[in-house]
């Protein structure tokens, strides 16, 4: 029996963490008036190296929110509606900025690290491209949800891998509740078995995909949302990465949020004190370095 709640725990975390078997294309790449898409732009030979492009209308100087969607690091989708849907009409529609949801390879066909290297081209690709957009080089916040706010922070934790791969350095970050921030805490301690696929048996490799422990100093300033309704740490880990990253003179908060590990991502853009929280995060960070209307 306890194998059995074992299996149907795994494939409830499974179902939770794949916005694709949740949502239709169709409903996904619905955009808001006045919001144009440019579609599966490519940032890499392979079909996933792709980025979906929101634009607001007259787009100049603006900043830019790269999001990651989630999916357990093996599946997942940029275009589904809880990834894209109401963080494009709060962000692009009604506050101007420029939204790029990104694709990447999945495990097993590439690893973790892969994954990650494939983000950080993806803000590269972005960032260049960002001045024919009408966007702003300059003034990037990258965001990721589950899987890919693991990959957020990361990238963030560890700012050489996103430089090997071109990309500048960005405002902020904002990690949507991870429970893979302290990596290699997590595989020494009871986990869900797709951990065990995703991250191997090797020690050594768990630490170099560790937020936690690849932490160098000057991370950018990082927004950790965790949701109270689970039970695996991700609050917990929240708080001691924040207090690891204020040990290096850096910058971090913990938002906790009685929301599922779902509706953090599918909920957030929607009016209310979640979006209003992270917003108090972002729109400092994305008004630094702004044009001069005077």
């Amino acid at each position: 029996m306890k194998r059995l709640a074992r299996i149907c725990a795994t494939w409830l975390l499974v179902l939770a963490f794949s916005p694709v078997m949740a949502q239709q294309p169709a409903e996904a790449t619905a955009t808001p008036g006045g919001v144009r898409l440019l579609a599966n732009q490519p940032y890499g030979p392979d079909a996933r190296q792709r980025m979906d492009v929101y634009l607001p209308p007259n787009a100049q100087g603006a900043p830019v929110l790269v999001m990651v969607h989630g999916g357990a690091w093996m599946f997942g989708s940029k275009e589904a509606a809880s990834v894209v849907s109401q963080k494009v009409e709060h962000w692009v529609r009604d506050q101007g900025f420029i939204l790029v949801s990104v694709g990447y390879r999945f495990v097993p066909q590439v690893d973790v690290m892969q994954q990650a290297q494939d983000v950080a081209r993806a803000v590269a690709t972005a960032q260049a491209s960002a001045p024919s957009w009408g966007g702003d080089a300059g003034r990037f916040v990258l965001m990721g949800h589950s899987a890919g706010a693991h990959l957020v922070a990361l990238l963030s934790a560890s700012p050489d891998i996103a430089r090997q791969q071109g990309a500048r350095p960005w405002l902020g970050a904002v990690a949507l509740d991870s429970a893979a921030l302290d990596t290699a805490a997590l595989m020494q301690r009871r986990h869900m078995p797709f951990y065990d696929r995703v991250f191997g048996n090797d020690p050594a490799y768990w630490r170099t995909v560790s937020p936690t422990a690849t932490l160098a100093r000057g991370a950018p300033p990082m927004l950790l949302v965790c949701s109270t309704q689970r039970r695996d740490g991700s609050c917990t880990q929240a708080r001691a990465f924040a207090a690891r990253i204020a040990a290096t003179g850096g910058r971090a908060e913990v938002a906790p949020q009685d929301l599922s590990h779902a509706q953090i991502n599918a909920e957030l853009g929607l009016p209310g004190a979640y979006t209003a929280t992270v917003d108090a995060f972002i729109q400092p960070l994305a008004l630094r370095g702004a044009p001069s209307r005077s």
